[in-house]
């Protein structure tokens, strides 16, 4: 499955450097040094989301980064514990799922995607973070 074309025109008027691959029938976006909030032990992480075949009808499940991804003070950020290998490399997997009615077929695509990304970041990033 190949990248929808408005998917490269988002990326590419956003000026995002990517790259894209296919693995397992997975449409795979890697996102070199993804600027990560305060709060966490890098300024920056590779961020790979892995898209199902009918993206974006089907929407995107979880994320990961590399390197692995903490909080500053030591707190646990949960259902990030896992660590897994995609397009060679291995990969902090961040459990997260969406609700249903969260995702607007037709409609949604890596710029909302991204966007909940990094608000999820933002508040792990957090000081108020209780695990």
């Amino acid at each position: 499955m190949a990248l929808p074309q408005s998917e490269l025109e988002f990326l590419d008027h956003r000026g995002l450097s990517y790259m894209v691959s296919e693995e397992a029938s997975m449409t795979c976006v890697v996102l070199p040094a993804f600027p990560l909030p305060p709060g966490l032990n890098h300024a920056a992480a590779d961020l790979l989301v892995r898209l199902s075949i009918g993206f974006p009808d089907v929407p995107p499940d979880m994320w990961w980064l590399s390197p692995a991804v903490h909080r500053l003070d030591g707190r646990p950020i949960p259902a990030t514990e896992h660590v897994e290998t995609h397009v060679g490399r291995s990969w902090q997997r961040w459990s997260r799922h969406l609700n249903a009615g969260q995702w607007r077929s037709g409609t949604d695509g890596l710029e909302n995607y991204i966007a909940m990304i990094r608000r999820e970041l933002e508040k792990c990033a957090q000081l108020e973070l209780v695990s």
